[in-house]
């Protein structure tokens, strides 16, 4: 189906003009029908912004420009879930990548199947789930995850690429890395992963992450093993934690029109980290290249000290934007607010931050048409 949109109507922080041309793929034949009229660009072209396609899923991590995209938009909309056991109490889940993702959660929970439920309540289709390695709660998409079918659009051909070859790190894998200024060369049409069929009562994976273990009453002290809990428990719980940082999509709570997290959590040399106060939280994150020990810091709490407390940018925007009123780390459109509102808090609330900490955040999202 083609028809005339625009993006505020399709992304949840409800911002973004027009679209040249708007196509909802709800086959799998209709979207590589689109596709192979849309080879990919030369990367010139493509860092220029002149990649004539988007393909957008569930428009949840994505922030367009108040002029809009002169191209086509690919919305890709197909849904469907199966599974098939495998070895003694594995099962394969095959989704397709328009499937919304909590509804995949959901469904897996229900069934007794273990390894997403603390994925639960996160907006988006499935098919983005690996482009960012979505995580939360001690939880990410590549450690279930077995593989992936695209389309790769420089090859113009049917890939299949597995966990390894994906290439995963925080909030990273190849299909970002592939992707310039919005245009992916790796499509994705369908994810497979491979989860646990609980016997007797379910429960869940252990509960790594201590906000959720504390929640569940759950310690850090427990053999892993033992940190565990019902399935639906954990579900219900995350999805509780989420709601109340406005993290769970809501059309009557402003708090929830956000890309989600509008930064990621900055990953920094030790010796930086070890000059900030010692009430900075802080995780070990391995090394880079040349063996330095990396930390991985709490950028919701880099922005919070640095002056930004949550509802910081109102006074910026007349109102329309605003840091979230229940989490500092997420940019909301408290109505009516424009991309150019919402960049505008994001970039005060990155300044601030750099002034005071000597550390530069950068954005979680797409920024198509607009940067900070």
């Amino acid at each position: 189906m083609t028809s005339s949109r625009t993006f505020s109507e399709h992304t949840t922080a409800r911002v973004g003009g027009p679209a040249g041309q708007w196509v909802v793929g709800d086959s799998e034949a209709q979207i590589l029908s689109v596709l192979q009229d849309h080879p990919l660009p030369a990367d010139a072209e493509r860092e220029a912004g002149r990649d004539s396609l988007l393909v957008l899923g569930g428009g949840s991590n994505l922030l367009v420009s108040d002029q809009g995209f002169a191209g086509t938009v690919l919305q890709v909309a197909v849904t469907g879930v199966t599974a098939e056991p495998v070895g003694e109490d594995g099962v394969l889940v095959t989704v397709a990548a328009g499937h919304p993702w909590d509804d995949v959660v959901a469904w897996t929970v229900e069934r007794g199947l273990v390894g997403l439920e603390a994925l639960s309540g996160i907006p988006g289709s499935t098919g983005a789930t690996p482009v960012q390695n979505v995580g939360a709660y001690g939880a990410e998409v590549s450690q279930t995850l077995v593989d992936i079918r695209a389309w790769d659009r420089s090859s113009r051909e049917l890939v299949v690429l597995n966990n390894e070859q994906l290439g995963f790190g925080y909030r990273d894998s190849l299909l970002k890395r592939s992707t310039i200024e919005g245009s992916p060369r790796y499509v994705v049409l369908s994810v497979r992963f491979r989860l646990t069929h609980a016997v007797g009562e379910p429960m869940s994976s252990p509960v790594r992450y201590g906000e959720l273990a504390r929640s569940l009453g759950l310690t850090a002290e427990m053999p892993e093993d033992e940190r565990r809990a019902p399935l639906a428990q954990v579900r219900q719980t995350v999805l509780g934690l989420r709601a109340g940082k406005g993290m769970v999509l809501d059309p009557e709570d402003p708090d929830t029109w956000s890309t989600g997290s509008f930064f990621t959590n900055p990953i920094v040399a030790a010796s930086k980290a070890a000059s900030l106060p010692e009430s900075a939280p802080r995780f070990p994150a391995g090394v880079d290249h040349d063996g330095t020990p990396l930390v991985k810091l709490s950028a919701a709490w880099l922005i919070d000290q640095a002056g930004c407390a949550k509802g910081f940018g109102a006074a910026l925007t007349d109102g329309r934007a605003s840091l979230s009123t229940k989490h500092t780390l997420a940019v909301t459109n408290r109505g009516g607010a424009s991309t150019e509102d919402l960049l505008t808090v994001a970039r005060a609330a990155r300044d601030k931050v750099e002034a005071a900490f000597g550390i530069r955040l950068h954005p979680e999202p797409v920024l198509l048409g607009c940067s900070l």
